[in-house]
């Protein structure tokens, strides 16, 4: 069970996004507009209320519509947690690995100017980079899931890739199970081998003039890939986890999370926000990471949060190899565990009473009552209710 709200960010937006608009800010895109409009509507009155009602006892739920938008962290939860419900059924019986590719940070700009092409350059190689590697190395097709996250810790620009790799796949030879044994791979390999083909695919986007830049030449273009690469390309593998239940319950939702979550908001003070993040450049007696807080005006907050707003029809999750749409898994290889994760999160239903465990029904819907009311044909016998007839404004 998660810790209880203390704020929300559209409690946040309310106090502030007027004040931001009105001054100097930078050029906003439509989907940001709309998924701040959304995060500002979501369970209010104005996406609507449903009212459903117990026949036994009279009790009546008030049901509030979501909004459904991939940035508002209320909904993205929810919808976590039946993809990764899902997901458990559809993965091999077999080890898989929490891995994460990381672009360096002087790409950032590069990746700005192009937006989504660099991001599907960076799906494909990652999940290339270990394809290839399952392929040469032991000969078997490989299971990926992969979800790209563009922001750190501190919400500023951070690009990388959450995969969940299968720790085996099917045989090549065989088209039987085939899980790999122990957890170790050369890192520098696969880093190698991640940043080149990332930058195989660069260079094609730069011949064939597709690629946004502002380099005088291909000298010059060369030049600045060779400062990047005096550093290592950063793939980082988490050991083997055995069951996909655990995989899901470690990784899954965290991987698929939305920018921020409200429970780390830990202050809303007028025009200040202060949330909780882990600094990963300090570790504690116990080996994990200092959490700190971060206090931003809303003129460095927004801009911040808002620039993770995901593209147009652009999808954040993808499958690869044996998960692809375009392949079918025997069912003898799927996982069949019914192992339940303790973990889960306990939703009440809204459709069932609480006091005579019965089921809920439908009344009326109610669209921003202080304008408009709509009233669906009642499916109860239950006699007329004066209470919502109440002017609730």
């Amino acid at each position: 069970m998660q810790a209880e709200k203390k704020h929300t960010l559209a409690e946040y937006f309310n106090s502030n996004w007027e004040s931001y608009l009105s001054g100097d800010h930078k050029p906003l895109r439509y989907e940001q507009y709309k998924a701040v409009n959304a995060i500002c509507a979501c369970r209010t009155e104005k996406l609507g209320i449903d009212y459903y009602a117990c026949e036994e006892c009279g009790e009546v739920k008030a049901i509030y519509h979501n909004c459904k938008n991939r940035f508002c962290p209320t909904c993205s939860w929810g919808d976590t947690v039946k993809w990764a419900e899902k997901l458990k059924s559809q993965m091999l019986d077999l080890p898989h690995r929490h891995v994460v590719c990381t672009l360096p940070h002087k790409l950032i700009p590069l990746i700005k100017a192009n937006g989504k092409h660099l991001l599907n350059i960076l799906f494909k190689t990652a999940a290339d980079t270990f394809q290839d590697w399952a392929l040469h190395k032991h000969n078997i097709k490989l299971g990926i899931i992969s979800v790209l996250h563009t922001f750190g810790e501190k919400k500023d620009s951070h690009y990388h890739v959450h995969m969940i790799v299968s720790w085996g796949g099917i045989s090549n030879e065989t088209d039987e199970l085939y899980k790999i044994k122990g957890d170790f791979v050369k890192h520098s390999f696969l880093a190698n081998k991640f940043r080149c083909k990332f930058e195989d695919l660069l260079f094609e986007m730069f011949d064939k003039d597709t690629l946004v830049h502002d380099f005088k030449n291909k000298i010059s273009f060369k030049s600045y890939l060779k400062s990047i690469n005096q550093k290592q390309w950063v793939i980082h593998l988490e050991p083997s986890i055995p069951t996909p239940e655990a995989v899901i319950r470690y990784i899954g939702r965290y991987s698929k999370r939305a920018c921020i979550s409200e429970y780390k908001i830990t202050s809303i003070e007028g025009e200040f926000i202060s949330f909780s993040y882990k600094d990963y450049k300090t570790i504690d007696t116990e080996g994990k990471p200092v959490v700190r807080e971060l206090r931003l005006h809303y003129t460095d907050f927004f801009p911040r949060l808002l620039q993770h707003v995901p593209l147009p029809y652009f999808r954040l999750v993808r499958y690869y190899g044996l998960y692809s749409t375009k392949n079918t898994i025997k069912e003898e290889y799927l996982n069949k565990s019914t192992e339940t994760d303790n973990q889960e999160e306990v939703f009440e239903s809204p459709f069932v009473c609480t006091f005579c465990n019965k089921k809920r029904v439908y009344l009326e819907t109610i669209f921003d009552y202080r304008k408009t009311r709509t009233n669906k044909k009642q499916t109860t016998n239950l006699e007329y209710n004066p209470w919502l007839d109440l002017d609730r404004a």
